[in-house]
């Protein structure tokens, strides 16, 4: 789900690189403001938002928002990317902060669900139906699901995981993730994709750890 390589080596003139300017006259402003926009979308959704409908939420004018994108395409994926990259901070830091194979695959899921968490249906659903930004979602979700590997591969290494088979294991976890990114899991069985990697975690960590 989450990772920096997905806003690293943009080119000029994309999305990733449109959001809260931090140059300038305003600069303050449109950092605030653009963290506005994010909660906004996340919490409601955006497809039946318009730009008149983002402005007068937000309480500024259409020519601001285009301050800061030249659409509301632009915006939502500005926002998609913004929030993954904040995201990641903070999943890698809670991950950072444990020690032992076990405890820091739980932080890592754990910290995914976290972020996860706050985002309503109605923006997980225009998400899946948004081409760009579900392409962003998608990248991060490969991505998680290759550092999920990673830490497996460190305990199998550490011999705290049981032998099993890495790159067979990660395939799986791909899958599942990957599901849940594209509202499969949602549909099938109704959790939210937040509850949806809690019991994945679950379900790995039990698989996973030796027995005492």
């Amino acid at each position: 789900m989450i990772e920096n390589a997905v806003v690293a080596g943009t080119k000029p003139g994309t999305a990733e690189q449109i959001g809260p300017r931090q140059t300038g006259r305003g600069a303050a402003r449109r950092a605030v403001l653009f963290e506005e926009l994010v909660e906004l979308l996340i919490s409601e959704g955006f497809a039946q938002l318009t730009l008149d409908d983002i402005a007068a939420r937000l309480h500024c004018s259409k020519r601001t928002l285009y301050g800061l994108a030249g659409s509301k395409e632009q915006l939502v994926r500005a926002v998609v990317v913004h929030f993954f990259r904040r995201a990641t901070g903070r999943v890698e830091a809670a991950t950072a902060a444990e020690r032992g194979p076990a405890r820091r695959l739980a932080a890592y899921l754990g910290a995914v669900a976290a972020e996860l968490a706050p985002l309503s249906p109605q923006f997980f659903d225009d998400l899946a139906d948004f081409e760009p930004a579900a392409e962003v979602y998608e990248r991060n979700t490969r991505a998680a699901a290759a550092r999920v590997g990673q830490l497996i591969e460190e305990g199998v290494t550490d011999g705290v995981f049981r032998e099993v088979h890495v790159a067979f294991a990660a395939e799986v976890i791909t899958s599942v993730m990957v599901r849940i990114q594209q509202r499969q899991v949602a549909a099938a069985t109704g959790l939210a994709d937040a509850a949806a990697y809690g019991h994945l975690a679950e379900l790995l960590l039990h698989g996973l750890v030796r027995e005492e």
